[in-house]
């Protein structure tokens, strides 16, 4: 059997696949594959950003293979180091308890859970003696663990490193011998923990897992990575009215990186929606169907129906005077500036204060807000342009040759 299609979606949307050569050997082997994703329980109640892992282990389901969902229960008491200039608090076992308990009520809305192996890394690291895990880290180098940017940094930096925090990527990788993990899915910025897994496994005479490294989400506003602390997060349990409009306010361009990582559309059929959008299609009615998809998953179909009823009953409501004139305007090639449409519709007095709106955040567009100053707006639409609560215009942007 070709393993071309299955390789095909398993590298949808995937930064890098350490090796593929690998990976298409372990396929080529006819056997269910043991697939590792692990999630610290520092913060349980999931976004969007954290599906991006949870997809590519459903897409891993669907080809037949075993998906391990690895909370490290044990690890959440070192404290993740990645990415922090500073030494980090460890849990406390009752929090991390607590914790891993919300994360089993959540990832069976992506995961299938008659295939799902829910497994905690304490299972190991508890019978583990301390002899144990001085052999463990022996394993390792100081100058390899020094690779690490974030170590590096922060030691050229003169920041303290504590010992424990080296034992993070040790025990990471060691799950995996644990485990006899084939395959390794984690996000970009965790590369370094995944690779010692691989170098592990060999030290204990297995073969190495193939690592999978999955890009950090962007929150809503396309520029820094999804968090709930930014505020910039879609929550999977968030009310489906709320999750519906989050995704509907989300630039364009953005649309399409979440198409990628979250939909489960074909991406023939997204390539077709982009095609169509270059030729003039409202990128809206794309933005719909994937709010309503996403919504669909978490919410259930007749849930998603109605978040999309809401939204254009308030939209409607609360946008648009019934006796708003249409005003007629024609875009060049490229379409229409957005900072030059706000001035000529009388909404801004200059393209500067255009400006000075949008990264405000006082633009919206169809009732989505606008955040990227040099977007353009398509020729041979209608569109509903508002600053602000009170200022609001009807605009039919027509073709340059019209």
């Amino acid at each position: 059997m070709s393993v071309d299609e299955p390789l095909a979606l398993i590298g949808r949307g995937a930064a890098e696949i350490i090796r593929e050569d690998e990976l298409i050997k372990k396929l080529g082997e006819g056997r269910p594959l043991r697939i590792k994703a692990g999630f610290d329980p520092t913060a349980p109640d999931l976004h969007l950003g954290h599906t991006v892992l949870l997809n590519k282990l459903k897409q891993f389901q669907d080809l037949g293979h075993e998906a391990i969902f690895l909370i490290g229960d044990f690890t959440g008491m070192i404290g993740d180091p990645t990415g922090k200039n500073a030494t980090r608090k460890p849990l406390t076992r009752d929090q991390v308890i607590e914790n891993a308990r919300t994360y089993e009520e959540q990832i069976y809305k992506i995961l299938h859970p008659e295939k799902t192996l829910v497994m905690f890394n304490s299972s190991w690291m508890n019978a583990m003696t301390s002899a144990e895990l001085i052999q463990l880290a022996a394993k390792h180098t100081v100058a390899r663990m020094l690779e690490r940017d974030d170590f590096s940094n922060r030691y050229k930096s003169g920041q303290p490193i504590a010992i424990h925090e080296f034992l993070y990527p040790l025990i990471q990788g060691y799950d995996s011998v644990a485990m006899k993990a084939d395959v390794e899915l984690g996000g970009t910025d965790q590369k370094f923990n995944l690779l010692v897994g691989r170098q592990l496994q060999e030290a204990f005479g297995l073969k190495p897992q193939v690592v999978i490294t999955m890009p950090i989400l962007e929150g809503l506003d396309g520029v820094q990575k999804m968090s709930k602390s930014l505020g910039n997060y879609v929550g999977i349990a968030e009310p489906s009215d709320e999750m519906f409009g989050k995704l509907m306010s989300i630039s364009d361009d953005l649309m399409w990186r979440y198409m990628e990582l979250l939909s489960f559309t074909a991406l023939s059929e997204i390539d077709t929606w982009k095609r169509r959008c270059s030729e003039g299609a409202n990128p809206r009615d794309y933005k719909v169907k994937f709010a309503q998809e996403i919504v669909a998953r978490f919410h259930g179909s007749t849930s998603a129906k109605r978040a999309l009823e809401n939204f254009e009953a308030r939209f409607k409501q609360g946008l648009i005077p019934e006796d708003l004139e249409e005003q007629k305007l024609t875009a060049g090639e490229a379409g229409y500036p957005i900072a030059n449409l706000l001035k000529d519709l009388g909404l801004a007095s200059s393209t500067s204060e255009s400006n000075r709106l949008i990264l405000q955040g006082g633009v919206k567009v169809d009732g989505e807000k606008i955040s990227d100053r040099q977007l353009a707006l398509k020729a041979g639409a209608s569109y509903i342009v508002q600053v602000g609560k009170r200022k609001i215009a009807k605009v039919k942007l027509l073709n340059p040759s019209a």
